[in-house]
């Protein structure tokens, strides 16, 4: 090994031995000793067990994975299961596809579609609707 290889490693080392002894309760060194000297590798009383900690950064990552993915994700489900749900003939809507028009047929979960002025007719499944386009009426103006 070069010497800036032998400083890097004692670097390391020495940051190592320095984080572990500055948090209470993950020390393996007795009474503070970094030298090995100690026949006692058990962290004092005042520290906690390496499995409670563990246990709890697992918890904290759960909880961050609930709040910022599940959450989000269930709200949004549902937001879109009712507005397939208040899905009437008539409506204007928008596929996942992109194709516009209005609803002429609702049956189970199979909506038909009319497209152009041609009266192109298109079936597609209820969960291929991605919005439906409200009306503007007089009283939605004021």
């Amino acid at each position: 090994m070069n010497n800036i290889s032998k400083k890097l490693l004692k670097l390391s080392l020495g940051l190592g031995t320095f984080a572990m002894a500055s948090l209470p309760g993950l020390s393996v060194f007795a009474d503070g000793e970094a030298d090995g000297a100690s026949t006692n590798t058990q962290p004092q009383g005042s520290g906690w067990p390496m499995w409670i900690i563990l246990i709890i950064y697992v918890a904290v990552f759960v909880l961050i994975g609930y709040f910022l993915i599940f959450r989000p994700q269930k709200k949004r489900k549902k937001e879109e299961e009712a507005m397939r749900a208040s899905l009437t003939l008539g409506s204007e809507v928008t596929t996942i596809g992109g194709i516009t028009g209005k609803v002429v047929s609702i049956k189970d979960d199979n909506v038909t579609i009319e497209t152009s002025l041609d009266r192109t007719l298109f079936e597609v499944k209820n969960w291929a609707i991605r919005e439906i386009k409200k009306l503007e009426t007089d009283d939605d103006k004021k």
